[in-house]
């Protein structure tokens, strides 16, 4: 990207996507996409159920036993926790779906570099682990139980009670979707910062061994860069996952 001679180093701007037609925006197309390829995946892994299962079904498996085992009975307990496992498997697949689009030819986006999806999900889950946990106290009893720690009382509580509030009703859903967007964000800005300035080094500038030499170093960063997102792309969709029952688990606990 240059500009009047010059490298112009990638911003927030980049990020502003031109609708593809009418007011639809690419990372409209993508969240559609997603759930296309996920209940299509999902529906072809299930279709020929067998007792030995393929490898589509197995890999299906693996996953939904992972997300079943590993992250909702672990943190939620075994008497509730199948009743979150559709959604907490769903929101696994729908987060790593739309983070490695990031990494796929000719689509090249993380959905969730947008905060507005980001956020957007994480009302989803703040609905329902504050839904879950007015269903097992009640609306009064969530209340206090969420604001309230036990065996707190006194004076001490006109503090207590508004920062856990605060805490845990307000801040918990903006960290939730702040970590994930920021992660998208950062290190989708990273890619395209060395792989502009790798093609302006080495295709504009000028020829000189200091430019050839930072062209190729900013080429060999991006593939570098690139393996590292793969980690992180998953990591953040296992994080926001694990997180989400987390809080489920703390909304249905019987103790505070």
């Amino acid at each position: 990207m240059a500009s009047g001679g010059g490298f112009t180093p990638p911003g927030p701007a980049d990020f502003d996507l031109p609708p593809i037609f009418g007011e639809v925006t690419k990372p409209m197309v993508m969240i559609v996409l997603s759930a296309v390829l996920i209940f299509a995946l999902t529906y072809a892994m299930s279709r020929r159920a067998a007792v030995v299962p393929g490898r589509l079904q197995f890999a299906g498996e693996f996953v939904y036993g992972g997300v079943r085992n590993s992250i909702a009975r672990d943190s939620i307990g075994s008497e509730h926790f199948m009743k979150f496992v559709p959604y907490l498997f769903t929101l696994f697949l729908f987060v790593l779906v739309n983070n490695y689009f990031g990494m796929i030819p000719l689509v090249q986006f993380p959905t969730f570099s947008h905060s507005g999806y980001a956020y957007g999900l994480a009302a989803l889950s703040w609905l329902l682990y504050n839904g879950a946990g007015m269903w097992k106290h009640g609306v009064w009893g969530y209340i206090k139980h969420t604001t309230v720690p036990g065996g707190v009382g006194g004076p001490v509580l006109a503090l207590i009670i508004p920062l856990e509030f605060l805490s845990n009703i307000v801040v918990r859903p903006v960290t939730l979707a702040l970590r994930l967007f920021a992660n998208m964000f950062a290190g989708h800005l990273l890619l395209i910062l060395f792989a502009l300035g790798g093609e302006y080094l080495l295709f504009e500038a000028s020829s000189s061994l200091m430019n050839i030499f930072g062209g190729v170093m900013s080429f060999v960063m991006f593939f570098a860069v690139s393996a590292l997102e793969l980690l992180v792309m998953f990591l953040q969709a296992y994080v926001f996952t694990l997180l989400t029952a987390m809080y489920v688990a703390g909304a249905v606990a019987e103790d505070h």
